[in-house]
């Protein structure tokens, strides 16, 4: 599906109840009609995902993080193996909020190999805490980049996308400012540039999405006019309704 766009949603640690996942996964999955030009992520806590995965064919299932090692003493992780045998086929790796908590470059390049390794589609996120004026947020994501991808093939690049994020943006983010499609076709450029600099030709293969605090108003604006094959949502993705526009958004594009 080369040329469908994807959307992505991410649930974070929401909702509290597996009662409540069924219903918000059903709630959208009632609500879109076959797709022809989006493809739909969701990417639930991951006590819900063999539950969830029966709900509807219409949309993927994604998981959120996966640990690099598949079996072994690593209490508390859950490996790409595992998540894939539950029947996720997405996940989100290097997502701001973990980077915030200590997860390094490093161990997010180990965790990318390992889920190509079990046959994910990975999500890569990158994205500056801040923008200075001095433009030093273009080396921050040029770092972000170029480690994650460390020691990964040309020919695993159809199976990497890369969500954009900038941290400043995002609702849990204290002073928070919103982000513009201008930001996001600026820094599009720039990855596409970063990744064709290390990849040559094979860096196209490549979407980008954009994820900041996007919502059902600005959906159609990033899409249009911020340079990505995408959107990854996280609060909106919360409210069916509001998601369920988002998609509808990227339906009805060109």
């Amino acid at each position: 599906m080369p040329n469908k766009r994807i959307v992505v949603a991410n649930w974070k640690m929401n909702p509290l109840t597996e009662k409540e996942a069924e219903k918000l996964w059903t709630a959208v999955a009632r609500n879109i009609s076959a797709l022809r030009k989006t493809e739909v992520v969701i990417c639930p806590p991951f006590i819900y995902l063999s539950k969830i995965k029966k709900l509807s064919r219409k949309i993927l299932l994604g998981s959120q993080d996966a640990f690099w090692g598949n079996t072994g003493a690593f209490t508390g992780e859950v490996s790409s193996e595992m998540l894939y045998l539950s029947g996720a086929r997405y996940v989100i790796l290097g997502h701001s909020e973990r980077r915030a908590r200590g997860e390094t470059d490093a161990d997010i390049n180990k965790k990318i190999k390992s889920a190509l390794d079990s046959g994910f589609r990975l999500i890569l996120c990158v994205g500056e805490t801040i923008r200075d004026e001095e433009h030093g947020y273009f080396n921050s994501v040029k770092d972000q980049l170029e480690a994650g991808l460390q020691g990964i093939s040309k020919d695993s690049l159809k199976n990497i996308i890369i969500a954009y994020e900038p941290v400043w943006a995002l609702s849990s983010t204290p002073g928070r400012r919103d982000a513009a499609p201008e930001d996001s076709s600026e820094m599009a450029i720039f990855i596409r540039k970063v990744l064709s600099d290390k990849f040559g030709r094979e860096a196209s293969r490549v979407k980008i999405l954009y994820g900041g605090s996007v919502n059902d108003r600005d959906a159609e604006g990033f899409l249009t006019q911020g340079g990505v094959d995408g959107l990854l949502v996280g609060k909106a993705s919360l409210n069916a309704e509001k998601f369920v526009n988002i998609i509808k958004i990227s339906e009805k594009m060109g």
